[in-house]
């Protein structure tokens, strides 16, 4: 399935568009996000909901981040050896932190940074380097409360979705330069995992006014998403609706309001979202 969220809706991406399902997910209160939480249910009856009459058009829908509230926000750092290279190359790895996973651990990025392609990226500090990076994301759907092995770890995940991870480049803290309102950025859908069994053959590539600055295979990451799950499981109890930003390619750049960005990974789904400058 590929599920997404639109204004106060959810939806179902269908055979004539997008369906909306919002009657089958339940919004109350709960450390789960409301439409993970929905998935099993919706699973059974996603046959007859495909052939449902379409809502939305996929060309014109507003989409919002399709996971509402995570109880947090991960990110790998360096988990492609090219951008590793590329970041130990540049002036940016400066404060001891441009290792690997295994070398640096999970940096955390504020849930209040999170939005969807139709928010759009609010861009400050105009003076300073911001970049752009394509991540694909974990989206964890079962609750996970002791440490777990890869070989486990696949049955804790939801599904899939494109991410962006908007960086600004300075001396403070990674997780503050990445944690900006705006600056974390998810959708269009949430692609469920029995639709990706193979995440290896899948290309991910981000393009800026058109130009392709990212481009390379899932298989080239350094630590795969069940390795991920299971590294997370050691430090953290992770909830239905948590994610996993698992970490960017080489490719890296800047961006300036105005700008259109297109990240997009085969399977999953393409994001495309405008820069616009921050207004007070």
């Amino acid at each position: 399935m590929k599920l997404c969220r639109i204004g106060h809706h959810y939806g179902l991406l269908g055979k004539n568009g997008i369906v909306d399902i919002t009657s089958y997910v339940e919004q109350g209160q709960s450390p789960a996000d409301p439409l993970v939480a929905a998935i099993p249910a919706l699973q059974q009856r996603a046959p007859a909901l495909a052939q449902g009459q379409a809502r939305w058009n996929q060309a014109d829908a507003a989409f919002l981040s399709p996971v509402r509230n995570p109880t947090k926000i991960l990110a790998a750092p360096n988990n492609y050896r090219a951008h590793l290279e590329e970041m130990r190359k540049t002036a940016f790895a400066t404060d001891g932190k441009s290792g690997t996973l295994e070398e640096a651990g999970f940096f955390l990025k504020a849930t209040s940074s999170l939005v969807g392609p139709a928010d759009g990226i609010a861009q400050r500090f105009l003076d300073r380097r911001t970049d752009h990076e394509v991540e694909l994301v974990v989206v964890i759907g079962t609750r996970v409360d002791r440490p777990v092995t890869p070989a486990d770890a696949l049955k804790f995940i939801a599904g899939y979705s494109v991410g962006l991870d908007i960086t600004l480049r300075g001396p403070e803290e990674r997780s503050l330069r990445k944690s900006i309102d705006t600056y974390t950025m998810l959708g269009p859908f949430l692609v469920t995992a029995d639709e990706v069994p193979d995440l290896s053959a899948l290309r991910v590539q981000l393009s800026v006014n058109g130009s392709v600055r990212q481009a390379t295979l899932l298989s080239d990451m350094l630590f795969g998403a069940a390795e991920q799950v299971a590294y997370a499981s050691k430090y953290y109890t992770l909830f239905p609706g948590d994610l996993i930003y698992t970490g960017t390619p080489s490719g890296v750049g800047p961006i300036r309001p105005g700008d259109v960005i297109d990240a997009d990974i085969e399977s999953i789904g393409r994001l495309q979202t405008r820069v616009r400058a921050f207004k007070t």
